[in-house]
């Protein structure tokens, strides 16, 4: 853009494209990995292991161990789906964290959030990492606006290079590609100065996509200060011409958002340094996987050629070649007499013993990096037929998949987080949503910033700042399995019986489980009341 046309406070996105290029390359090997693994995934990886001559007209076997782990942890993740409650940090907020506990849930219901959430792991799990933006869309509810939440392809992101958070990194980019026709339709601005599809880095699609009449749309998120003000500004420009800018909004003046947070979380599987974003099972077995299909290309190879009779025929054997090829002849002529040497079978030895137990080698180490053991999907092996001992292995397994969605239930905070923002920065008007048991209403004056006073000073504002605790909102047939055993386990003991109920009290002490209060409560009353009745009785 030429400087002598641009406005006073206007954005440089000159300077802009110029450090999104600079980003874009820092994470050209990020890009080239999660490109590759969507290979894996869709099991083409036969094109990403590198192949000389030899590899020519050889079968390429596939089996599906990694695509099974991945499967396996997807459907752990699924039987974990977060529900937030909110709790707050003073007591005057209690009535307003209740409500936000109802209808926080609703308000993820209405963006399809549980669709998204088993997406944003299929995604996870295959690259390492996954991102989901919380963001204010004003064309929703009749163009009355509300919040969108939606996850985001981490190669159409980009962010400093080398920064662990990317709330440290001074910008953020999201690009985007557009049909050129809606762009030149909604800015007639445009018209004439489309066509730069590249700047995007493409998935290596089964079907044939043509991105030539589409066009760039960059997001442009950062951070400078206003006033002393930390302040979040957003621009969206395509080319060098400039679509928009919060910094020339009069209605931003605190900011695009008043959060001043970038309104994106990324959750890493496993973290590394120097990226906000980690390393995910296909990472981990792809090297086993590799080795398994290369070892089923030999024994597939070997098995074939064992099955398929060959024979050394000299060149002036008495034997028609053509009728001897032919099993479907019942006679095959010769002239003269056949001697030992004219025709002889090729033998073929036996498969190496060795490569077998490699193959299966291979296959346990799959399984054995990724927690995907047998017992965690139901089998047993060594003789194990008790159910509390198949239990027990099943949740001693399933350590893994605990620690990995505690990981992501920290990310699914801070979405809630942000959630709660929008709601406090853009509800101007209440909302109305279905919960359990009726219908709840909201607005920003529930929980915006009230004036604080005193000695008739005033001393700012005050919001009210909670707390949000997950939990899993759908059980596992196993967790429920697990409590009904607790339960009647219990019972055989008479944890129920009043006349025990000081002994199964002291006991319970000692327990941790879920619903362990509850079930104090109920004992101490059962005891309350059963002694009551024996006093009636004494009376009478």
């Amino acid at each position: 853009m030429n400087d002598k046309n641009k406005r006073k406070g206007e954005p440089d996105i000159d300077r802009a494209a110029e450090i999104l290029k600079r980003y874009k390359a820092g994470k050209a090997n990020l890009e080239k990995r999660i490109i590759s693994n969507e290979q894996w995934w869709k099991m083409r990886h036969w094109n990403e292991i590198p192949r000389d001559e030899y590899d020519t007209g050889r079968p390429r076997p596939v089996s599906a161990w990694l695509f099974n782990s991945i499967a396996n942890k997807h459907a752990d993740a699924m039987d974990n789906f977060p529900e937030p409650s909110v709790l707050p940090r003073e007591e005057d907020d209690r009535e307003c964290a209740e409500k936000l506990s109802k209808i926080l849930p609703a308000v993820l219901e209405r963006c399809d959030y549980e669709r998204l959430y088993s997406d944003m792991w299929w995604y996870k799990l295959k690259n390492g990492s996954c991102c989901q933006a919380v963001l204010w869309d004003p064309e929703l509810e009749n163009g009355k606006g509300d919040i969108s939440i939606r996850n985001i392809d981490i190669l159409n992101l980009f962010w400093e290079p080398g920064v662990k958070d990317i709330q440290q990194s001074p910008n953020l980019f999201y690009v985007s590609l557009c049909d050129n026709d809606i762009l030149t339709g909604k800015y007639p601005e445009l018209e004439g100065k489309l066509g730069d599809s590249g700047l995007l880095a493409g998935y290596k699609y089964d079907d044939s996509v043509d991105n030539s009449g589409k066009s760039a749309v960059v997001d442009w998120y950062y951070k400078k200060y206003r006033g002393g003000e930390k302040q979040l500004h957003y621009c969206r420009f395509v080319g060098d011409t400039l679509l928009y800018s919060s910094e020339e909004d009069e209605s931003c003046e605190h900011g695009f958002y008043a959060h001043g947070q970038y309104p994106f979380v990324i959750d890493p599987l496993f973290c590394v340094e120097g990226s906000p974003c980690g390393f995910g099972y296909i990472d981990i077995m792809r090297d086993a996987q590799m080795y398994i299909d290369r070892l089923g290309q030999i024994l597939l190879e070997h098995t074939v050629s064992m099955g398929r009779k060959r024979f050394f025929i000299k060149n002036n054997s008495a034997v028609k070649e053509e009728e001897f090829a032919d099993w479907r002849r019942p006679f095959v002529h010769v002239a003269g007499n056949i001697g030992d040497d004219d025709i002889r079978e090729i033998r073929i030895d036996p498969l190496d013993s060795a490569v077998i137990p490699a193959l299966n080698m291979k296959i346990e180490e799959l399984k054995e990096t990724s927690g995907n053991r047998d017992f965690s999907q139901g089998g047993t092996s060594n003789g194990v037929t008790a159910a509390s001992a198949i239990a027990a292995l099943q949740e001693a397994g399933s350590k893994l998949s605990r620690d990995m969605l505690k990981s992501s239930y920290n990310a699914f905070r801070k979405v809630c987080y942000l959630v709660i923002e929008l709601i406090r920065e853009f509800y101007d008007t209440p909302r109305s949503f279905r919960i359990s048991g009726g219908f709840a209403d909201i607005d920003r004056s529930l929980i915006e910033g009230k004036p604080v006073t005193a000695f008739g000073m005033s001393f700012g504002e005050k919001k009210p700042i909670f707390d949000i605790v997950c939990a899993a909102s759908k059980k596992s047939p196993f967790s429920k399995a697990a409590q009904n055993e607790l339960a009647k386990e219990l019972f055989s003991l008479g944890f129920f019986n009043p006349s025990l109920s000081a002994q199964a009290l002291a006991c319970l002490d000692m327990m941790d489980f879920e619903g362990k209060e509850s079930m104090e409560k109920m004992i101490a009353e059962n005891a309350a009341r059963a002694a009551a009745a024996e006093r009636g009785g004494e009376m009478i």
